[in-house]
């Protein structure tokens, strides 16, 4: 049995970054939270927390973050219905969060809501440090402790303004972690460009395309209306990249989860392929 007065203490620790800092909000010394670190490691057998700056979770304890958080949730849960109210972390990616996502949350009333935002390909790296509950990630394998299920496919286009000359013109980039672009050259067989520009926000990502600085690749539905005005043309109409994407989520009995879960499924089946 897990102490519960050690493992709060531990989840502080990980998620203020320093002993110093978990003993300010827990209102006792940092002696105090060193001795129950140390305890609960003895308890675990294993080194829970890296002592850097700032302190992380090992691998070992990457496990009792998540299990930690599973805890806080449903006391926050049970402490809500008498209250009204708990807080939801959740990791999603730009193009959703942008599209498709936002009026899932609507569908979970009385909860607060800390959103996240990563490349698909990195979203379920949160949920695995028990940084966040829930994921809409590409990564299809279940991180430990959460069950996942498939969402359906984003359709993405490969789209630049009218004129713009595809075999000169820059690539547009969200950042260094998106691979969209690299991986539609794949497909038609293209080489990287010389040059690239990273934008890293979705609304700035699609105008700086309208506003002919290079090409990219855009979700179907931020494209559509572009394209029916003829601020974009599709670069190759008959190519377009699907990325399949998953919904993970924390494998215990929660209502907030299981409302949050029922949304999720709903909003995605009306947009995603």
């Amino acid at each position: 049995m897990v102490d519960q007065v050690q493992l709060e203490t531990f989840q502080a620790v990980v998620e203020q970054g320093s002993f110093e800092a978990a003993a300010r909000v827990l209102h006792i010394t940092p002696s105090a939270v060193s001795q129950r670190i140390k305890a609960l490691e003895r308890a675990v057998g294993q080194v829970l927390v890296r002592r850097a700056k700032p302190c992380t979770a090992t691998v070992a304890g990457q496990a009792l973050v998540r299990f930690a958080g599973q805890v806080a949730l449903l006391e926050r849960e049970a402490l809500a219905q008498a209250r009204g109210g708990t807080r939801i972390s959740i990791v999603v990616n730009a193009d959703s969060l942008n599209t498709w996502f936002m009026p899932v949350l609507t569908e979970v009333p009385g909860a607060t809501f800390e959103i996240h935002t990563d490349d698909q390909d990195f979203t379920a790296d949160l949920l695995r440090s028990g940084t966040t509950m829930a994921a809409v990630t590409a990564e299809n394998v279940a991180v430990q402790g959460c069950r996942v299920e498939r969402l359906g496919a984003m359709r993405y286009l490969a789209v630049a303004a009218p004129g713009l000359a595809f075999d000169t013109a820059p690539m547009i980039v969200y950042n260094r972690k998106d691979q969209l672009q690299h991986r539609f050259l794949e497909l038609v067989g293209g080489r990287p460009p010389e040059r690239v520009h990273y934008v890293p926000a979705a609304s700035a990502f699609n105008e700086a395309i309208r506003l002919g600085l290079g090409w990219g690749t855009v979700p179907e539905q931020n494209a559509g209306p572009l394209l029916a005005s003829g601020e974009y043309v599709q670069i190759f109409p008959d190519v377009f990249l699907d990325i399949p994407l998953y919904w993970q989520y924390w494998r215990i009995e929660s209502d907030l989860l299981n409302t949050l879960t029922a949304a999720v499924r709903t909003a995605a089946a009306s947009v995603l392929r």
